[in-house]
């Protein structure tokens, strides 16, 4: 009996399978949208398949270490190894092109600073003199502006702990200031975007009493009006629908399951005199340190906000300028400006130092730097640069456990960091992954300043352009005071 009904579960199956693969046919052969099903039915499923997994098999098996974009496997294991507080120590040699163009040399000093003449590199106070609560900001290296929405609640409260830990800030990002971004205690940088979310009154326009509310917050340090992000400049912040939760359209005031589409730019910032006034009413409102957040294009942007405020006064100035490259960029955002639109961070932060330096204004404006600065390395070439802090987005989020997947807008991210599906945040455990952000923060400076000490230096503030070497060609480096040579000041 058990034999007989064996076979007969068996041909269900045998049957069943026959029928689907039948229906497949045929539906395959009379659809018309995909030319290869037609002419294949069946079989063809199995290019789009593969097409599908092909970055992923790529990036395991075929890729080599140094190949992969953004950031190839050896950047991600040098972030992951800060973040296990296991070290940046190798073995046999680096794999580091030293004669592709573009590739970082550092001047190393024959007699390089001994432990006991080193110095702790000191904090910067941002918008000490200029407004009524100073931020002096301890670390070096810092979050750089991630949403609630665009990352996950464990993310935040990861970040914000971890930060707190570090003693570094974390940016907000423009979606509004969250419980998450508060239970840490850290340090923040409130960031205002384009639809003002979080300090918009009724008809979407500032207000000057929820700034005053989010102000009362003793952790809110500095407040930052973003102009653009390096990943879409000229095209307002992208949250997918599907990733607009309950609680997150409450804290951005807008419809729960719709996209939510930033406006390009602030409706009422129409040239750089509408934004120092901008600025000046945000400060005036907070008491606290105002900067903005853009990416770079040409020189033309920084040449008139540089004159309007030589025109205007010292105190109408930001108290900080966030430079993003072109290459930055954590979120969704549309290709043709992601691959295309602004200048990379390489060539726009000397260009904006060099504005702030001719206008006799780099003492008044701190110049915070981003884009692909994940490593100490490639933060120190900042500094190098005339930078005074580094923010990250993608490093720290490579600490929570990021792999790369490439599915931040999709809601379906495995790790739990850019997901709002419960299930996949699980595998994001909060009192595990702030330990890591901590140690890639402390590690992060300790390395930069090994760097410094390497090049005789007593700490990071100490970089000039003339201890970096940017490689040319093969056997060939120049000297980045050369390729960018410090301007005088103009009268």
């Amino acid at each position: 009996m058990m034999s007989v009904f064996h076979v007969s579960l068996g041909v269900l199956l045998a049957l069943a399978l026959a029928l689907a693969v039948t229906y497949l046919y045929v539906r395959d052969i009379t659809q018309k949208k995909h030319a290869i099903l037609r002419n294949f039915p069946i079989v063809g499923r199995l290019r789009y398949f593969f097409e599908q997994l092909g970055e992923y098999f790529r990036q395991y098996f075929f890729l080599g270490d140094r190949e992969e974009r953004p950031f190839d496997r050896s950047t991600r294991s040098w972030v992951y190894r800060l973040a296990k507080d296991e070290g940046g120590v190798i073995g046999f040699g680096s794999t580091y092109d030293l004669q592709a163009p573009g590739a970082l040399v550092f001047v190393n000093a024959p007699f390089p600073v001994l432990e006991e003449d080193r110095l702790p590199t000191p904090a910067l106070a941002i918008g000490d003199g200029w407004c009524e609560h100073p931020f002096p900001a301890r670390s070096v290296v810092n979050v750089s502006g991630m949403s609630f929405g665009a990352i996950s609640l464990p993310a935040v409260r990861a970040l914000s702990r971890g930060a707190a830990a570090a003693g570094c800030w974390m940016d907000t990002g423009e979606g509004g200031l969250a419980p998450g971004h508060l239970e840490g205690a850290c340090d923040l940088i409130m960031q205002i975007g384009t639809a003002k979310y979080g300090v918009r009154d009724a008809q979407g326009r500032l207000s000057p009493e929820k700034l005053r509310e989010i102000a009362a917050h003793e952790t809110v340090r500095a407040f930052e009006i973003k102009l653009s992000q390096g990943a879409k400049p000229g095209k307002g912040g992208v949250l997918p629908g599907s990733k607009v939760t309950a609680e997150i359209a409450r804290i951005r005031g807008i419809a729960e399951g719709v996209d939510s589409l930033s406006p390009n730019r602030h409706p009422d910032v129409a040239d750089v005199d509408a934004l120092l006034d901008m600025i000046c009413r945000v400060r005036e409102a907070t008491g606290k340190p105002v900067g903005i957040k853009t990416a770079i294009g040409g020189w033309r942007f920084m040449n008139e906000l540089c004159a309007a405020v030589r025109r205007r006064g010292r105190a109408d100035a930001p108290d900080f300028i966030a430079v993003d490259g072109g290459e930055g960029g954590s979120g969704a955002a549309p290709q043709a400006l992601a691959d295309h639109m602004a200048l990379s961070i390489s060539e726009a932060l000397p260009r904006v130092v060099d504005s702030l330096v001719e206008s006799g204004l780099r003492d008044r404006v701190k110049v915070i730097a981003a884009g692909q600065l994940v490593t100490p390395a490639k933060a120190a070439w900042a500094l190098a640069c005339g930078a005074d802090f580094v923010n990250t987005a993608r490093g720290f989020m490579f600490a929570l456990g990021c792999i790369q997947a490439l599915r931040c807008h999709t809601n379906t991210c495995p790790t739990g960091i850019t997901t709002h599906d419960p299930r996949l945040q699980r595998g994001l455990v909060v009192e595990e992954k702030w330990e890591r952000v901590r140690h890639y923060c402390l590690n992060m400076n300790r390395e930069i300043d090994m760097i410094a000490h390497s090049c005789g230096l007593r700490h990071a503030r100490e970089f000039r352009r003339e201890h970096v070497r940017i490689v040319q060609g093969p056997g060939r480096s120049a000297a980045l005071n050369i390729l960018y040579p410090t301007p005088a000041v103009r009268d």
